[in-house]
């Protein structure tokens, strides 16, 4: 089992100290863990987000809705679906009625890929950890926040 203490060769001034640098220390990890992961599909991390927020949405949405639902709020989604775009993973309508709309849909492409890249990223991130564990986390990180 990892210790924040060693990892980092540092010790604490109190817990809640230890508890937040532990918490950036770890979301710093499972980033590097997923960049990684997905490195191979030629995506990102974000990029997976925007695919799963657009195949769940079942219908074109507009991009503010896109961003609204991602996990991790980023200033340069428009840029992360410009790439997907250029990619053929996801397509831009234009609004009929409203040229200032444009809703995004994923494409054929966009889902194939999808349907490629395994599942089980989160259960390889939880291993260590059995249900009551995971939801005791979740319930702290939500009492956190």
């Amino acid at each position: 089992m990892g210790d924040i203490s060693k990892d980092i060769n540092s010790k604490f001034a109190n817990n809640r100290v230890k508890a937040l640098l532990n918490i950036l220390y770890t979301a710093n990890w499972i980033s590097s863990y997923q960049n990684e992961f997905f490195k191979s599909y030629g995506i990102s991390p974000q990029q997976y987000n925007i695919l799963r927020i657009l195949k769940g949405a079942g219908e074109p949405i507009n991009v503010q809705i896109v961003k609204d639902r991602m996990i991790e709020r980023s200033p340069n989604a428009t840029r992360l679906m410009d790439k997907l775009c250029a990619k053929k993973y996801i397509e831009r309508l234009a609004c009929p009625e409203d040229r200032r709309v444009v809703k995004i849909v994923i494409t054929k492409q966009g889902k194939d890929l999808l349907e490629s890249i395994p599942d089980n990223l989160d259960n390889d991130l939880l291993k260590n950890l059995n249900e009551e564990e995971a939801e005791q986390l979740s319930n702290l990180l939500d009492k956190m926040r």
